[in-house]
This record gives C-alpha cells, sequence and structure tokens, in this order.
C-alpha cells in the first residue's frame, strides 16, 4: 500500500474539541468579514444554501464524461479544477486531483485530521467517512476496510491511500463497467455513486 498526501501533523485533539474549535473559528471569521463589509450575510448564507444542495451527482456527471470523452479524461487528469469548471463546478480555494483506477491500481481516499472532502462534487460526507475508525484504519489495513464495504480485490491489485488536506481534494474515478460501451452519458452518470468516487466501492453495471 502506498500513503499518498500524507503530509500535514496530526494534533492529539478529540474530535469534539477539534470541531468545536473550527466552529469558533469559523464564526469569528464571518462576523469579521461582514463587519469589514467584505461580503454580506446574504452571500454568506447563499454559499452555504449552494454547499448544502451539492450532490453526489456532480461528481458523476464528471466520471460519466470521463468515460465516454477522452479528450475530456486527460483534461481532469492534467487538471482537475479546471475540468470540473466545465460543469460549473468551481473550487476555488481548493485543489482537486483525480485519481484513475486501473486493473492493477485502486485508490481510496480519507482525511485523517477531520473530513476534508469536495463537497460541491459529492455532497455532504457520510458519517463512516468523518468516524475515527475508519480514518485511522483505512491507511494501516485498506484491504481489509474495503471488505467490510463488500469490496473485494485481488491480492495483486495494489490499492493506494489518499489523504485529503485543507486545501486538498481528491476525486476517485472508477474504471467502467465492462458491457457498458453503448449506453449514453446520463445512464452511465446513474451507475456512479457517492463510494465509488471516494473509493470504497467499485463500479457495476446496474441490473
Amino acid at each position: 500500500m502506498d500513503s499518498v498526501g500524507h503530509d500535514h501533523n496530526h494534533p492529539r485533539q478529540s474530535d469534539d474539541k477539534i470541531r468545536f474549535y473550527y466552529q469558533i473559528l469559523g464564526q469569528a471569521l464571518k462576523e469579521l468579514l461582514i463587519e469589514k463589509r467584505i461580503i454580506s450575510a446574504s452571500e454568506i448564507q447563499l454559499a452555504m444554501e449552494k454547499r448544502e444542495a451539492a450532490t453526489p451527482a456532480n461528481g458523476a456527471k464528471v466520471v460519466a464524461r470521463a468515460w465516454l470523452d477522452p479528450k475530456y479524461r486527460k483534461r481532469l487528469f492534467t487538471d482537475a479544477n479546471l475540468a470540473v469548471a466545465e460543469f460549473g463546478l468551481e473550487l476555488p480555494t481548493t485543489r482537486l486531483v483525480a485519481l484513475e483506477n486501473t486493473p492493477k491500481i485502486h485508490n481510496v481516499v480519507v482525511c485523517t485530521l477531520c473530513s476534508c472532502y469536495p463537497r460541491d462534487l459529492l455532497g455532504l460526507p457520510p458519517a463512516w467517512y468523518k468516524n475515527k475508525a475508519y480514518r485511522s484504519r483505512v491507511v494501516h489495513e485498506p484491504r481489509e476496510v474495503l471488505k467490510e464495504f463488500g469490496t473485494l480485490l485481488p491480492d495483486d491489485l495494489e490499492i493506494r491511500v489518499h489523504d485529503s488536506t485543507a486545501d486538498l481534494r481528491y476525486l476517485v474515478v472508477p474504471m467502467q463497467p465492462s458491457g457498458t460501451d453503448d449506453l449514453g452519458e446520463e445512464v452511465l452518470r446513474s451507475l456512479v455513486t457517492r463510494d465509488m468516487m471516494i473509493g470504497v466501492a467499485l463500479a457495476d453495471r446496474a441490473g
């Protein structure tokens, strides 16, 4: 197993203390921005509503297009931020990296610090992604953790674990299921799930 992107320090604090710290920090920053008239309260509210409205369907659009369009696929793996912006999905404060699953490599994403996650593409992170057990175990025993999700991988398949940070997010592009080459983009989107784009599930043809 390769651990990629694991380059930030992890405070030895409880999850509750970390969340409480960032809640206070976020509130103070919001009040300061409003006070300095850099942004209005209504603009902040609109941004929050937009974030909460995001769903895995956004990421599914990106994956389906990458399956169908080799030129788009190349753009996605070259500069993921620019590629997803073609769908109107802007990530101005974070770098996005697309990870390609192949017959030899399987990628899985975690945030060992907290729950850094591409919400604009995948919506709100699932509870298990934020769970301390997943965050620690998937780094040290990814194959066992994936088995618990029902994802059984061959012993000779390399698993790469990628650790998200505050300014770096990952999107797993699963392999296109066999027998789907004749399907249109809309149907392909329906085959892509959030868990596939995190790397804990494999893409299977529906039905």
